[in-house]
């Protein structure tokens, strides 16, 4: 699933003064959902905001965007952070952002299994994300003895995160524990996972209908050729075509580093 699902990191473990200061971005979506802790978004378009433990942004970059993203609490800060790619026809937009806080996101319970609807639905509830590609993003927890049957539209690539604890996931006959990641076989219509382990099970399952275009990658800009990566670092470098206010722009983090 390449070419829709660029990146899953838990990109943002990190604790003051570390961060992420000023970088550009085009191309493509970046999808932030903290576990831990608080970051502090600031961009060029004047948008700034603080998501903290549970809450989500789902940043549309399209054209071009210029942003910060720093730790704004104590301690360490911890979160996912999805890269999913934009059809050739959305590539150049203009940047957009949804933010919902955990208290916005739907959530379901059944049978001693929690999900965080992020994206898509479950257990009969849907998110209110809007996404430009069929996406889903479903935060699951299942007590021990809990047993998950979640359906898959059949044309979607998907996968497995284990954030906690371990399962068994469809056919496999060996637990996967945290901080692995199952690509699923795409073959079926749903995901069966089972926790038979004394502790609780946390998972991710991200999937999405693939775009069928090729990929071309330069860093932080997504584009589907190399002649549109060699025009994207022509446009950053000459403050054009969607990169113009980060000709003077800094953002507050930036600027307090620099003093």
């Amino acid at each position: 699933m390449k070419d829709l699902v660029l990146l899953l990191e838990e990109a943002l473990e990190v604790s003051a003064p570390a961060g992420f200061p000023d970088h550009p971005h085009r191309g493509f979506e970046t999808v932030t959902y903290m576990l831990e802790g608080a970051v502090t978004h600031e961009d060029f378009e004047g948008h700034k905001g603080t998501i903290e433990a549970g809450d989500l942004q789902w940043m549309t970059a399209g054209r071009g965007i210029v942003h910060s993203e720093m730790p704004a609490a104590d301690g360490t800060q911890k979160g996912l952070q999805l890269w999913i790619n934009l059809s050739s026809t959305n590539k150049m937009i203009q940047p957009k952002y949804q933010e919902i806080s955990s208290e916005e996101i739907a959530e379901a319970t059944k049978d001693g299994i929690r999900v965080r609807i992020i994206a898509g639905e479950a257990l009969g509830k849907k998110s209110s994300i809007y996404t430009r590609t069929p996406t889903m993003y479903l935060d699951f927890t299942l007590k021990p003895g809990a047993h998950l049957q979640q359906p898959i539209p059949k044309s979607y690539n998907s996968f497995v995160y284990v954030l906690e604890g371990e399962g068994i996931f469809d056919s496999r006959t060996s637990p996967t524990s945290a901080h692995h990641l199952l690509l699923l076989s795409g073959s079926g219509d749903e995901l069966e996972a089972c926790n038979k382990s004394t502790k609780p099970l946390r998972f991710i399952l991200v999937g999405g209908e693939p775009l069928g275009e090729p990929v071309a990658q330069l860093g932080p800009f997504v584009m589907n050729t190399q002649q549109e990566i060699d025009q994207t670092v022509e446009d950053f470098e000459n403050y054009a075509n969607g990169f113009e206010k980060a000709k003077h722009w800094r953002s507050e983090a930036r600027i307090g580093l620099d003093y």
